[in-house]
This record gives structure tokens, C-alpha cells and sequence, in this order.
């Protein structure tokens, strides 16, 4: 396994793969893998010769009061992880690699930048354009893997591969989850024992969206709202938005649509998570 901590070892191994005639797959991370993580590497292992994983806490995805600094770095772990795995190339770029002095080029994507996720943490989402395009742009790969679980940005970046033709096919994986259902998240080694069960909110409330709509409710903003109450109901939980919308624009719903996509964000004490939940209704035909 490579490690490349420089722009110029990534190249050289990327054009070594290409002259091999290899496949290449890419998994962009923030690092603290856990087994969501590891179920794109595996994805990317399956469809690809040649799997890169990049690591990399990016600073511009992160507001001025948030959790940067204190963001789980676990390098050595990580890289035990991807050699266990089978990854053939690993990224450790500095920020001033990447974000050298004098730095002053972002990309935007215009409306999906500026709601739900975009709307709680303004710049968040140009911060992800930016770094995913420079991260493409390094690696050249044929597919890259994201998670479901992050289902805001799996489109943003998505739409911006389309909209700026980026030669590279997205793979959206499926959220992993704990067997009570809990989605995993690096950020979940913040949340106390006690926290812990009471982030089971989050889950309960998509499965309940889910049942509402399965058993033929059509009120979408009524499911909505009952989402939010639930999760308001659990102390020291407190809500960002609670939604069900388009999967294709989310665009927020009224009325139900053969395909639907349920989306939480809440903080439970000070630990901010994000999850969601695919609904797919039965065809009557």
C-alpha cells in the first residue's frame, strides 16, 4: 500500500495504475474510519483493480463554530484499517497541500448549497464542492463512493460532477447502521452512553415516516411534523429540521411520490448528527 502525502506520489501512482491498465476507485474520507467507511472500500474493491482512499479533515466544510478542531483524527488506525482492506493507494495531504497560501478558487452549487444542511451551516457545502472536485481532479479515478448516509452531499457532488462534466461515475453505498439502528458516524465516539440511546430518536423517527406513508397517509407535511414532535419529545434533543423530499431535487414534499427520501438532523446534547431514510411506496399497477 501506498501512503502519498504529496500531490507529485499521487500522480506518479495514479499514472503508474493507468499504464498497469488498471480501474480506479476512490473513497474521499475525513479519516476516523469505521465499518461505513470500510463498506465503500469494499464496494470500491469489488468494481475496481486499483482502490485510492484519501484522508483528509477538510477545514473550508467546517464553520467557525464548529467541531474542526476537535474533529476524531485516528490516523494510524486508519491506515491499518485500508491495509486490511486491500486499498492500494492512500492520501495524507496537509492543508497547505492542498489549500496552499494565496488559495482563492471555490465552487458552488447554486439551491442544493443552500438548503436543509446548507441552510444550518452556510459555506458547508462549498467547502465539500471544493475539495471533492480538487480531490477528483488529483486522482482521475473511474468511480468514487459515497455514503448514503450523507445524502445532501452525495447529490451536491453528484450534480456538480454533471454540471461540470468530471469523467467520474458517483456510487451512492448504503447507510450502515448498528443493529438497534443507530447510523454510524464518526462523530458518534462523541455522544455519551446516555446520549447514545437517546440519538435512537433520530432512526425511530424515519422508520415512523416510513410506516405513516407505507400505510397510505397523505399528508406529508402531517408526517413531517409528527417527526418533529417525536423527536422534540426526547430531552436534550434539539432539532434542525425533520423532512420528507424529493430524492432527486429535495425539494420538500406536500404529497407523496412513489419515491421519497425522510431526512433528520438534530443535536443530541453536543453532538450533531444527520441521518435519513429511503421510502419507496408500492406501485398500484
Amino acid at each position: 500500500m501506498i501512503v502519498a502525502e504529496q500531490v507529485s506520489d499521487v500522480r506518479r501512482a495514479v499514472r503508474d495504475a493507468r499504464h498497469e491498465g488498471l480501474s480506479l476507485g476512490c473513497v474521499p474520507t475525513m479519516g476516523a474510519l469505521h465499518a461505513g467507511h470500510m463498506s465503500l472500500i469494499d464496494a470500491a474493491r469489488r468494481e475496481c483493480r486499483h482502490v485510492a482512499v484519501t484522508i483528509f479533515v477538510n477545514p473550508t466544510q467546517f464553520g467557525p463554530n464548529e467541531d474542526f478542531a476537535k474533529y476524531p483524527r485516528t490516523l494510524e488506525t486508519d491506515l491499518a484499517l485500508c491495509r486490511e482492506a486491500g486499498v492500494d493507494l492512500v492520501f495524507l495531504p496537509a492543508v497547505e497541500t492542498l489549500y496552499p497560501r494565496l488559495f482563492a478558487t471555490f465552487v458552488e452549487v447554486e439551491r442544493l448549497s443552500q438548503i436543509l444542511e446548507g441552510a444550518c451551516r452556510p459555506g458547508h457545502f462549498r467547502g465539500v464542492a471544493t475539495i471533492v472536485l480538487k480531490l477528483l481532479n488529483l486522482l482521475q479515478p473511474d468511480l468514487a463512493y459515497f455514503g448514503r448516509k450523507d445524502f445532501q452531499q452525495q447529490l451536491l457532488v453528484r450534480k456538480m460532477c454533471r454540471d461540470l462534466d468530471v469523467p467520474v461515475e458517483i456510487r451512492t453505498c448504503p447507510t450502515i447502521r448498528e443493529p438497534d439502528g443507530l447510523a454510524l458516524s464518526s462523530r458518534n465516539r462523541f455522544l455519551s452512553p446516555v446520549d447514545r440511546q437517546k440519538a435512537l430518536a433520530l432512526s425511530q423517527a424515519l422508520r415512523m415516516a416510513e410506516r405513516s406513508l407505507k400505510e397510505g397517509q397523505r399528508d406529508v407535511v402531517a408526517v413531517a411534523a409528527a417527526m418533529r414532535r417525536h423527536l422534540e419529545s426526547t430531552p436534550e434533543v434539539t432539532v434542525d429540521y425533520a423532512t420528507v423530499a424529493n430524492p432527486e431535487t429535495l425539494e420538500e414534499l406536500t404529497a407523496p411520490l412513489a419515491e421519497m427520501v425522510a431526512l433528520v438532523a438534530a443535536r443530541v446534547g453536543s453532538t450533531r448528527l444527520i441521518v435519513n431514510i429511503p421510502i419507496q411506496l408500492e406501485s398500484n399497477s
